[in-house]
């Protein structure tokens, strides 16, 4: 069987770095090249004695050089938005693994993966735990009135709240179908202590260097309370969920927003 043609964008990224890794060490992708706007040089050694591979500044010239069956891009959300667009004129199926989507950005990559007949998965967190918290955070929804959402990043990540906590909020408030409970404060000493909110769910959002991805949901009823949590220890976490979607998004040509859906998770 020919293996999966995979081509990473933002290649020498520290997300990029690990794709590369990953997909070096399966018997049925090869790893065909790589876009990044600082690379240097035209080509990079992969591990696992895989040889190596072009590097382009350029995602078409990437994609028209490699033929990739899959591209992969870890970027910010624009510049994953224009990879989709240049990927969809190619054919090539899309993994992506970038949060900050609008709504509206969102329906314009559904046209564009059935306008073009290619498979693109988009995920908020390819970590598998990640994915099962916050399907578990559904389920405790519909038992419990009171809910806050801790999540802690690296302090380089550049948006907050993270995708993931949005993401989970949507989910509960969908399976409780309305709105959480919010404790009023009458006296604050300082300002904007509590966080932001999202229909009665309160987000904290913690920024320092030594960090990954964490993320906490804490339910609260009459005398108890229910903590689901999710720690990353290393980035090595997401791949799993990046390796399912790579072999997903070629066998599937449709629009997959969410990793849950590639899991079978099945609604609440």
């Amino acid at each position: 069987m020919k293996p999966i043609a995979v081509a990473v964008n933002g290649i020498l990224g520290k997300m990029g770095r690990e794709v590369v890794s990953a997909v070096c060490q399966q018997q049925d992708m090869i790893l065909v090249g790589g876009a990044d706007i600082k690379a240097t040089q035209n080509t990079i050694d992969l591990p696992f004695s895989r040889g190596h591979a072009p590097i382009f500044k350029d995602i078409a010239a990437l994609l028209d050089a490699t033929k990739s069956d899959v591209l992969v891009d870890f970027s910010a959300a624009d510049a994953a938005l224009n990879a989709i667009r240049v990927a969809a004129e190619r054919k090539t199926n899309v993994v992506i693994g970038t949060t900050g989507f609008s709504a509206d950005s969102l329906k314009q990559i559904e046209t564009i993966s059935k306008d073009n007949g290619i498979g693109i998965v988009i995920a908020d967190n390819f970590a598998l735990g990640a994915v099962l918290m916050m399907h578990l955070a559904k389920i405790a929804s519909m038992y419990f009135d009171y809910a806050e959402i801790i999540e802690a990043h690296n302090y380089e990540k550049a948006d907050a709240p993270s995708g993931t906590a949005l993401a989970t909020v949507r989910g509960m408030i969908q399976a409780k179908g309305k709105p959480f409970v919010s404790p009023q404060t009458k006296t604050f000493t300082l300002q904007n202590v509590r966080g932001g909110q999202v229909d009665g769910v309160t987000i904290h959002s913690v920024r320092l260097p030594g960090l990954v991805a964490n993320q906490e949901v804490i339910f609260a009823g009459q005398g108890q309370t229910l903590s689901i949590k999710h720690d990353t220890i290393n980035r090595e976490c997401f791949m799993p969920g990046v390796m399912l979607a790579i072999r997903e998004v070629v066998e599937h040509h449709e629009f997959v927003y969410g990793l849950e859906k590639l899991l079978h998770l099945g609604g609440t």
